[in-house]
């Protein structure tokens, strides 16, 4: 060894760590699970997020005018009860009891604001001169038939509850819960759901035939606990497995391979205890952090470890070999952890509160894998027994195999090139045509009640995506204008006529019928007043006749200056959404006048543009990463060249990821907007041992380009490989996760690695080929010459 190496001062930091470590074993495996443990204290304290909410930061502009539109008018968080009888029969009897104790069962569940179903729905008509209204079925089973089939009728010609709490087959109905949580504590929607499915349970063991299904705003809130808390149950357990099995085929030796998961827990346990002090609620996407966090802990102790495998078969002892590993690797694993860190923590940059938390959890825990990978692990080892079988200067079969790669590649530089410039250009030019697609209900696969609940009530019932506007009038009192009006029935006719729109639901129809009921039911007055007098006057008789409950303050502002009007829409896309709201609103600017115009809203809004003002937002926060990266890169090599250069191997593979994801699936969430940040940070690491490699031999040993290749492949190449087997299995397994982004970002960040893998062994020693001329081993010392040889 260089005697001037050691005058290095990132080569005498990793010295002095390791003669620390290995001088006093116990001292610092005590200090290290100290800072662990008293970081792991906070793990109690996590919480999940059991709100929709979270994805949205304060100043998401569709979170601000949903929030608007709230306070105007009732709160929708709801829970809906999907009734399918198995006889197809509605309004029969037995289900129409069955629909009036559910309804009546339903005011039980805490925080309740109303409750509506077809029993229960406020039916108007004339009585002489007076007007009645009453709910629609009163004790069900025992009416006859006949009387039945009326209610059935009204219900059809009635259109705010046709196609809405009563399918359009009439073989299933729905009782809506309208809730008001006060959001005082983690425990309130748990809280009402879990009566609600007692609810149903109860239900549908007094009555066999009927089938209950859960859907709804709060039952979307309450499956993100779910998911999260059911990842978190059998992902983690069974990827600690995973990476405990392949951490041992790749190292071949139980003492490293537990000094490694030792490694991999304790970074786990101080990140996500950090978490549990702050007391920060997370969403399944952060609920994903330990994963991550895991497999990314392996990397830094494969490096440290293979290297010191490799040599003590060279004949190093065990404390030499550790002392030299750490000596070759410190700088390398330290660069890969600060832009492994630099990239989570672009996700700051993310709209999405969920992303922020997770980048900011990840981060904690690389730093943490990297100070145990530098401290924990050689203290560990040092105290362990570790085995390994002397080289009798014979070649293994993988070191054969990088020994033939590199030879191919110095070899084949130009076709090769030629072969990455074709390959990528056609794959990325692919990436115009990915469709950014958010369907809340697809968030979670079918092990989410959730999910199966409600892709069954979509069959029958409207779908789960509705859109509301709220709909100005010209001042107070002035939704009874006759011009309002005609104008509010035009838009809400607009919306029926729509391909996509299931159901719509309209002030106007209310006014109709009431024009109808105070005109003696006649049908030829099914129409809107056409005095603002009267259409006041039916408003107040109907108000004051209503249920406590059932009023129309979920429908009209205080002071009657806006209405609201909500179209339901049936198993839409993101960009089918886009296009409704944006033709919604050019048919507004073009028909109504300016006080009309009303800005589209709903959760569903919110989600529709949740992707890509994400991706969006992390523009500057992937700019920014790469910058510092380079940056970083440039000062670590001390080569503004290479560090440019290094841009390549780093970027090109995630356009390539999402061109090929492009290609065979054609549609991505919100998952785009934090695997490039994430991705990014990740395989930068390949690039930096390979090229930390590359420059020692450079350097130190005077190699040229291709000696220096053949030397990076055949002190790093191994491990390159084996840290990106694990990782690739780490992000994979994540892919099981029940909640969609994660699933979508464990593949893509695994495609991603293994893209990277490949240009990291093939294109990036092609690029530095470039204006390669060969030169001899002339002049170089015979024990630089060995570096090269076998037994090295």
């Amino acid at each position: 060894m260089n005697s001037n190496l050691r005058h290095v001062l990132t080569d005498r930091i990793a010295l002095a760590l390791a003669d620390f470590a290995i001088n006093r074993p116990w001292l610092t495996i005590g200090m290290s699970l100290l800072v662990a443990m008293i970081a792991a204290s906070g793990l109690p304290g996590i919480k999940l997020a059991n709100n929709y909410r979270v994805f949205f930061s304060d100043e998401n502009p569709e979170l601000v005018a949903f929030d608007h539109f709230q306070e105007t008018y009732t709160k929708n968080d709801n829970i809906l009860f999907y009734v399918e009888p198995k006889t197809n029969e509605v309004f029969s009897p037995q289900v129409a009891g069955a629909i009036e104790e559910l309804t009546e069962e339903a005011w039980q569940i805490p925080f309740v604001l109303r409750v509506d179903s077809i029993s229960n729905f406020q039916h108007s008509w004339a009585d002489g001169d007076d007007l009645t209204v009453e709910d629609l079925i009163r004790d069900g089973a025992t009416l006859s038939q006949e009387k039945l089939n009326d209610k059935r009728d009204f219900a059809v010609n009635e259109p705010l509850l046709y196609r809405n709490l009563v399918a359009g087959d009439l073989a299933a109905t729905g009782v809506n819960v309208v809730l008001h949580y006060p959001e005082k504590s983690q425990g309130e929607v748990p809280l009402a759901v879990n009566k609600a499915r007692q609810i149903a349970a109860q239900i549908e063991a007094r009555y066999p035939d009927l089938w209950i299904g859960l859907t709804g705003l709060s039952m979307l809130n309450n499956a993100f606990d779910e998911a999260g808390e059911k990842d978190a149950k059998t992902l983690m357990p069974a990827m600690y497995l995973v990476l405990l099995i392949v951490t041992l085929i790749v190292l071949r030796s139980i003492t490293a391979t537990v000094a490694t998961m030792g490694v991999i827990i304790l970074a786990s346990a101080t990140a996500m205890g950090a978490v549990g002090h702050v007391g920060t609620a997370l969403a399944p996407v952060a609920l994903a952090s330990p994963i991550v966090i895991m497999t990314l802990a392996v990397a830094d102790s494969i490096h440290i470890l293979m290297s010191m495998l490799t040599l003590m078969r060279a004949g190093e002892t065990k404390l030499d070999a550790l002392r030299e590993s750490l000596r070759r690797n410190f700088l390398a694993i330290s660069i890969t952890s600060l832009t492994t860190i630099i990239g989570f923590l672009a996700l700051n940059y993310s709209d999405a509160p969920p992303f922020n938390h997770m980048g900011n959890i990840t981060a904690v825990g690389i730093a943490a894998a990297w100070l145990y990978s530098v401290t924990f692990l050689p203290a560990v080892i040092r105290l362990l027994p570790v085995k390994s079988t002397k080289a009798d200067g014979e070649l293994t079969k993988s070191e054969l195999a990088m020994d033939k790669l590199a030879a191919f590649v110095t070899a084949r530089y130009r076709p090769i090139l030629l072969a990455g410039l074709v390959v990528s250009a056609s794959v990325i030019a692919m990436l115009p045509q990915v469709e950014l697609n958010d369907q809340w209900v697809e968030y979670f696969d079918e092990r989410i009640t959730f999910r199966s609940d409600s892709n069954r009530a979509m069959k029958h019932m409207p779908g789960a995506y509705p859109v509301e506007f709220s709909v100005n009038a010209a001042g107070p009192e002035g939704i009874n204008n006759p011009v309002y009006l005609r104008h509010l029935d035009r838009f809400t006719a607009w919306l029926r006529a729509r391909d996509n729109v299931e159901h719509v639901y309209s002030y106007t129809d209310i006014m109709k019928r009431l024009n109808k009921n105070m005109h003696g039911d006649d049908e030829s007055y099914l129409r809107l007043p056409d005095n603002q007098q009267l259409a006041a006057q039916y408003l107040f008789l109907y108000e004051i006749s209503l249920p406590f409950g059932l009023d129309l303050n979920d429908r009209i502002n205080v002071d009657k200056s806006a209405t609201r009007v909500t179209a339901t829409l049936h198993q839409v896309t993101t960009s089918e959404i886009k296009v409704f709201l944006a033709d919604a609103q050019s048919w507004m600017k073009e028909n109504l006048p300016e006080y009309m115009h009303a800005k589209p809203t709903s959760a569903s809004v919110m989600f529709t543009y949740i992707a890509e003002r994400n991706i969006s937002s992390m523009f500057v926060g992937n700019a920014i990463a790469v910058l510092l990266i380079s940056m970083i890169l440039v000062f670590a090599l001390r080569s503004p060249g290479l560090g440019a250069l290094s841009v390549i191997p780093n970027i090109v593979p995630i356009l390539i990821t999402f061109g090929l994801w492009t290609i065979f699936v054609g549609r991505i969430g919100m998952a785009a907007a934090m695997v490039s940040a994430t991705s990014l940070g990740i395989i930068v690491d390949d690039t930096v041992h390979f090229l930390s490699k590359y420059i020692r031999a450079r350097r130190e040993d005077n190699y040229d380009q291709a000696q220096a290749i053949r030397y990076a492949f055949k002190t790093v190449g191994l491990a390159l490989i084996a840290n990106s087997i694990i990782l690739i299995a780490g992000f994979a397994f994540l892919a099981q996760s029940t909640f969609r982004v994660n699933v979508e970002m464990g593949t893509l960040t695994a495609m991603a690695i293994a893209v990277a893998l490949a240009f990291d062994l093939l294109v990036l020693p092609a690029l530095l080929l470039i204006g390669y001329r060969k030169k001899t081993n002339e002049g170089i010392p015979d024990e630089d010459k060995r570096a090269l040889q076998p037994a090295a």
